[in-house]
């Protein structure tokens, strides 16, 4: 939204990576890093006294790790919680379950590089999770062999509906397929050169649509409803 700045503390005890981030996101414009935090502890008592719209928290810190420290701020006895998204080294299945019922409004990897980490911002902002595609891939991989699937339970969507009940696009069918195959908006936006922008235009519509959350909803959708076969 226009005129509205984006109020981000930094949670991680490496300096040299809370110093990266904070060069990514002051680089935009609607964005502001408001503080930054060495360990867990520290974190929880900025995010309580600074009211950020947006923390970054890293996993493994000393005193208080990332998982309690987002449920802490962002869980069902949170009182006028933040967005946390988890920026991290770590993408073991059981820190992105834990992460996410915790209240994280997403999960990312720190090797996804700036653009993800700007997008993740927004998508928190936005009230989506934004899940780091890697992880998204490797979850469905485990929802296409398992069933139930504890990756279910990254995606609090309703039962996906048929695709006959909530008829897509043909783009927003294509778009949904590289969804499905992990791609980001910006690498979905060079595979049929329209801009990340419009990308994330489809990709909301086609959540509206389907009935689901984020992404991984999507991706889960197009492989119950064979729209994409399981990978190799």
């Amino acid at each position: 939204m226009a005129g509205v700045t984006i109020r981000i503390l930094l949670a991680d005890d490496h300096s040299d990576v809370r110093s990266g981030f904070r060069l990514v996101l002051d680089s935009q414009p609607d964005m502001t890093v408001v503080g930054e935090a060495a360990d867990g502890a520290t974190a929880l008592d900025l995010a309580r006294r600074l009211e950020p719209d947006v923390v970054l928290a890293d996993i493994r810190m000393p005193r208080l790790d990332g998982l309690e420290l987002t449920r802490l701020l962002a869980g069902p006895e949170a009182v006028r919680p933040p967005r946390v998204v988890v920026v991290t080294t770590f993408d073991h299945d059981e820190y992105v379950h834990t992460a996410l019922r915790n209240g994280a409004c997403g999960f990312l990897l720190k090797r996804s590089g700036p653009a993800l980490l700007i997008e993740g911002v927004r998508a928190a902002m936005a009230g989506d999770a934004l899940i780091s595609p890697q992880i998204t891939v490797r979850l469905l991989d485990r929802l296409a062999t398992c069933s139930p699937s504890p990756a279910s339970s990254v995606s609090p969507a309703p039962t996906a509906p048929t695709e006959q009940g909530t008829p897509l696009t043909d783009r927003e069918r294509e778009i949904t397929r590289l969804v499905a195959r992990g791609l980001t908006n910006a690498e979905i936006g060079a595979e049929l050169f329209i801009t990340p922008g419009t990308a994330k235009t489809h990709i909301a519509n086609i959540q509206a649509k389907l009935k689901v959350r984020n992404r991984v909803g999507i991706a889960a959708w197009a492989w119950e409803t064979n729209l994409v076969g399981p990978r190799a």
